[in-house]
Formats: structure tokens, C-alpha cells, sequence
């Protein structure tokens, strides 16, 4: 049985200053590292919203985010009903990781590299994870590596827990058709810019 749960109080998410200055941030970041970033600004309120709808904050365990960035989608996890310190942050960037820091101090914060989920996490987790939520450019990587990725996510979640990806593109970062796993899909989310989809991908 799912169990019930109060959602907190939220703060407020990035407006005028802050929002310019994250702006600022994602845009230098890109242009210092645009394999790694895949975007030059963070994510819209909507498609983080639409991100954190597909986790139930009712299931235990803790929540992973890969790529946080600046924070919106950890924003929108918080706003959906998430404790704060269910969260598990791995960012790649040491700038970001102070940042996020900052932001969420009741988090837990990895510096580290998402594509190697077993050595960034090892040790860390005590029970297995209720979703893992990407923000990964996985188009800037092989095919290979991006199912090593899923398979790593769903190998430290829940059995049926989501794996959730957002993409500008319009196919899916993970091939939709598989036997060892389910798909499904968001509509396009025409007020992020650029337009963006939700991926959702299950163990079957």
C-alpha cells in the first residue's frame, strides 16, 4: 500500500536576478563544455514540472537526479511532494555542485560522473532508488553507453521504478521499442525552449 505523505512548503523557484544569473551560468558552462551540457539555458518551469509529474513521492526510497544543473527540475521534485533530503544530486560540475549546495543543503550533493552510476554512487545508497530523474544530453553519446546507463539506473532502483529523460529531439534518446524494457512518452512541451518531450522508461 502506498503510503500518505504532506507535501512541504516550497520555496520559491528562480526569479528575475537568480534566474538571469542561471542563465548566465548554463551558458558559459556550454560554452566551456558542450558535450557535457547539451543546453545553453536550464530547464523551463514547464518541462520540469512535467518531469517531476512522472514520480510518485508516495513510493520510498530515494530519488536520483542526474545533471541537476542549476536545480529546476530538483525545484519541481520538491514542489511534487519530495523531502529535500530524499535527494540524491549527481552533477558534473564542481560549480554547480556549490551552487546546488547552496540551494538544497538538506540534499545529498555528488560531484561525479552520471555515466558511471556503480563507482559515483558506491556505497552511498541504502535501499534501492523510487526514480531516477536525467537531464544527461545522452545524444552527445553512443548508443552503447546511454542503455549501459539505463540498465545501471534500473540495476540500484525499485523493479518497476521510472527512469524519466527529457530530449529536444524527436525521437527518443533510448530506442521505444525493447524487450527488456516499457516506454512512454509526454506530449511535446511547446512552452520549454526549445520544445522538449519526456521519455519513461520501465523495467518490464
Amino acid at each position: 500500500m502506498l503510503q500518505s505523505f504532506q507535501r512541504p512548503t516550497a520555496r520559491k523557484l528562480p526569479l528575475g536576478k537568480d534566474r538571469f544569473q542561471d542563465e548566465a551560468r548554463f551558458l558559459r558552462s556550454w560554452l566551456e563544455r558542450p558535450l557535457v551540457m547539451g543546453s545553453v539555458t536550464p530547464s523551463g518551469k514547464a518541462l520540469a514540472r512535467t518531469m517531476a509529474a512522472y514520480v510518485d513521492p508516495r513510493i520510498p526510497g530515494p530519488i536520483l537526479e542526474l545533471g541537476p544543473g542549476t536545480g529546476p527540475v530538483t525545484e519541481a521534485l520538491i514542489r511534487r511532494g519530495v523531502a529535500q533530503d530524499r535527494l540524491v544530486l549527481v552533477e558534473f560540475s564542481p560549480d554547480f555542485c556549490q551552487l546546488l549546495k547552496r540551494r538544497f543543503p538538506k540534499a545529498t550533493i555528488i560531484q561525479g560522473d552520471a555515466y558511471d552510476l556503480h563507482e559515483t554512487l558506491s556505497g552511498l545508497l541504502e535501499e534501492p532508488a523510487a526514480a531516477t530523474v536525467s537531464s544527461l544530453p545522452l545524444f552527445t553519446k553512443p548508443m552503447d553507453q546511454r542503455l549501459d546507463l539505463l540498465e545501471a539506473a534500473q540495476s540500484i532502483m525499485h523493479p518497476h521504478a521510472p527512469f524519466i529523460q527529457f530530449t529536444y529531439a524527436v525521437v527518443p534518446p533510448i530506442p521505444a521499442r525493447s524487450d527488456a524494457y516499457k516506454t512512454r512518452a509526454s506530449g511535446r512541451i511547446w512552452r520549454n525552449l526549445p520544445p522538449a518531450r519526456v521519455w519513461v522508461y520501465n523495467r518490464k
